[in-house]
């Protein structure tokens, strides 16, 4: 896959127009490595189908936006309501997630019509004249929504691939990447009153708001990521064997899960006759690269290394602080690519880093009004903050007041550790 050229919301209905055909361009691009097949499956109640993402993005602007705003309204299909409907209550039924890789009507072809049949109808609504404002900001929204899936369109698919036993690649074998890993720094940051939270211009989710003032006690910051070299030593020197370095529940979780490695690891003349460690990723069954950033992780095992490590996660106000307004160059890799700068590095574009925040509202958050105010604060409940950006984030989605967020128990995205110290 090329890299693709950042998208940039801007305000218009001309630019929201292109912006809505680059968005939807590449949501399909994304499935031309994919057979039918493919498409179709579901490898995991957590994971959802390709076909079923594609269906739902498209859902989205019929539901949300035709609706509302197109004259003499028919739906495309009546019962796609119901199928493609995600988690929004207030629209009415669903079909059950665990259930998606059973959906076998309608078919692929027939969704790439109902992708077809939305875009002409969006596209044509955005050419009248006096577009409201409220209609853009859903388009906006809508857009920003479908990057999402499409980041969950590789993590999905890569679990997928990664439960056949001939290990199939998704895209081809990348370019060599530098091998060197840069040294671990601690950089030091003072107390004092800091803001935290979406500032300015440009579009953010509401859970990124409001801006507000938070105390932070002195810290330190790791300069990069955890390496895969790294975890391993936590690996081999008996740290998932270890209750002392983990969480009630993250012990039970491992224990109960034989979780003994990250999510893709195989150890020497595991899958293979290898006699090193591998790791599946999207390019198939590869040597585990030790100078990359380990990923795949859940929250328990990055608290557990971090104990490990003599240090901690940081806490999502530090992380935010640590970046202040900086934004690095992000590259569409599918695969996490060793740190390149000195200094503060990796923050985006590598993997989704654990903070030891739970997810929770900002004081004075309200959630928009009406069924897309269910985006996100319902979800604020048994789950942690995560921060960054990863190899699979759509390049122009990621921003410094971003927060992503999962169960402590899932490890099926590009999660990794960068490691934090208080200074006092």
């Amino acid at each position: 896959m090329t890299r693709q050229a950042e998208v940039h919301f801007l305000h218009g209905t001309e630019a929201l127009a292109q912006q809505y055909f680059n968005v939807r361009a590449r949501s399909m691009m994304l499935c031309e490595p994919l057979s039918e097949e493919d498409c179709c499956a579901q490898s995991m109640p957590d994971a959802s189908p390709t076909k079923w993402h594609l269906a739902h993005t498209t859902w989205f602007f019929e539901t949300f936006i035709l609706e509302t705003f197109e004259r003499n309204f028919h739906p495309f299909h009546p019962q796609f309501r119901m199928l493609f409907n995600s988690y929004y209550n207030g629209v009415g039924a669903r079909h059950p997630r665990p259930q998606r890789g059973l959906l076998t009507r309608p078919p692929l072809c027939e969704v790439f019509d109902y992708r077809r049949n939305v875009d002409a109808r969006m596209l044509a609504l955005l050419s009248e004249p006096g577009v409201a404002q409220s209609m853009l900001q859903l388009v906006e929204l809508g857009l920003h929504h479908e990057q999402q899936h499409q980041e969950l369109i590789l993590t999905d698919v890569k679990h997928l691939l990664a439960q056949n036993p001939l290990m199939p690649a998704y895209a081809s074998q990348p370019g060599a990447e530098p091998r060197q890993t840069l040294p671990l720094d601690w950089l030091s940051y003072d107390a004092g009153v800091v803001e935290i939270g979406h500032a300015g211009i440009g579009f953010c989710f509401d859970n990124e708001l409001p801006r507000h003032r938070q105390f932070v006690e002195p810290f330190k910051l790791a300069s990069r990521l955890v390496s895969n070299g790294e975890y391993l030593a936590f690996v081999t020197g008996g740290g998932y064997a270890n209750p002392a370095l983990w969480l009630s529940e993250g012990w039970d979780w491992a224990q109960v899960n034989r979780i003994t490695r990250p999510l893709y690891w195989y150890a020497p003349d595991e899958k293979t006759d290898q006699p090193d460690w591998q790791e599946f990723t999207l390019h198939g069954l590869r040597p585990l690269e030790l100078h990359a950033p380990v990923s795949h992780l859940s929250y328990y095992e990055a608290d557990a290394y971090a104990r490990w490590a003599g240090a901690r996660l940081p806490t999502e106000a530090e992380w935010e602080v640590a970046v202040n307004g900086r934004h690095e160059p992000m590259m569409e890799a599918m695969h996490p690519q060793t740190a390149r700068q000195e200094g503060l590095a990796q923050m985006f574009g590598a993997c989704w880093q654990w903070t030891s925040s739970s997810y929770a509202p900002y004081p004075g958050y309200l959630p928009v009004a009406g069924a897309t105010g269910e985006y996100n604060g319902k979800f604020m409940v048994n789950q942690y903050v995560l921060r960054g950006s990863s190899c699979a984030t759509p390049a122009g989605h990621a921003r410094a007041s971003y927060r992503n967020f999962f169960p402590a128990s899932a490890r099926w995205q590009f999660s990794g550790i960068r490691l934090a110290r208080s200074a006092t």
